[in-house]
């Protein structure tokens, strides 16, 4: 960690005591991502599939670590996920209270949100390799929308989801680069979340006070709700995404 190496020159200089923010290391990080949509959802488990749009998806974080072995570090991270779709219906369809008879051109909004806090122990942290292990609480908030030419409906979701937590960046020496791999994963009771990406890392900004990387990679997160807030869903988003990361 940087604040390693600012503790190491403060005493070799000689400093004033050392300030309590020293032992603490501070990361923000911002990723634009393009998603391809795919999969439906219904009030049952018969799901009803619709042609999404792509769709480019903002996500941020902050994570803040620390000199304490025994305390887990913290990374609290926010994501939006939204597309809109259409499709003909083969047949009558029910959703939000409301039924749709077959043949009707149907359009859906979807839009969810998600706020993790993951807590999570530095398990390798040195130039070469780090990895990274923790548990995750997703808050998850939505609502999923149909229009027709003469009536619409809507179901809201909101729900706690734990995941798993895996982060892990392969350090290729005298380059600047770096390659990484991290991803969420959780399944119980017929539900799942697999969040999983994988990419190049490089190092614009390497300095005593300050480190900013940039990212190119893949993403892919796959969703199924079944019964969550009587919605069942089965989405799956997936494309390139690119990011910068600052670390004080």
């Amino acid at each position: 960690m940087k604040v390693v190496r600012i503790l190491v020159l403060a005493s070799a200089v000689g400093m004033a005591p050392v300030q309590a923010d020293t032992f603490f290391g501070l990361h923000a990080g911002y990723d634009s991502w393009q998603t391809g949509t795919q999969g439906g959802f219904a009030n049952s488990q018969q799901l009803q599939d619709f042609s999404f749009r792509d769709k480019n998806q903002q996500g941020y974080y902050l994570a803040f670590e620390h000199l304490v072995p025994v305390l887990p570090n913290l990374r609290v991270q926010w994501q939006n996920l939204q597309s809109q779709g259409h499709t003909e219906l083969n047949n009558s369809f029910s959703f939000g209270g409301t039924t749709f008879a077959a043949g009707t051109a149907l359009n859906a909004e979807l839009d969810f949100r998600y706020t993790d806090y993951v807590l999570y122990y530095e398990l390798l942290d040195n130039s070469l390799l780090q990895l990274d292990l923790g548990l995750v609480a997703k808050k998850l908030s939505g609502e999923l929308g149909l229009m027709a030419a003469n009536r619409q409906a809507s179901q809201s979701v909101r729900q706690w989801l734990p995941l798993l937590y895996l982060d892990t960046r392969l350090g290729l020496p005298g380059s600047g680069l770096e390659l990484f791999a991290n991803g969420q994963a959780s399944q119980f009771s017929g539900n799942h979340w697999y969040d999983l990406q994988a990419g190049v890392g490089y190092q614009l900004v390497d300095s005593l006070a300050m480190d900013v990387r940039l990212k190119l990679g893949y993403r892919w997160l796959d969703l199924q709700l079944d019964d969550i807030d009587d919605l069942y869903a089965g989405i799956t988003f997936s494309g390139i995404f690119a990011g910068i990361a600052v670390h004080f």
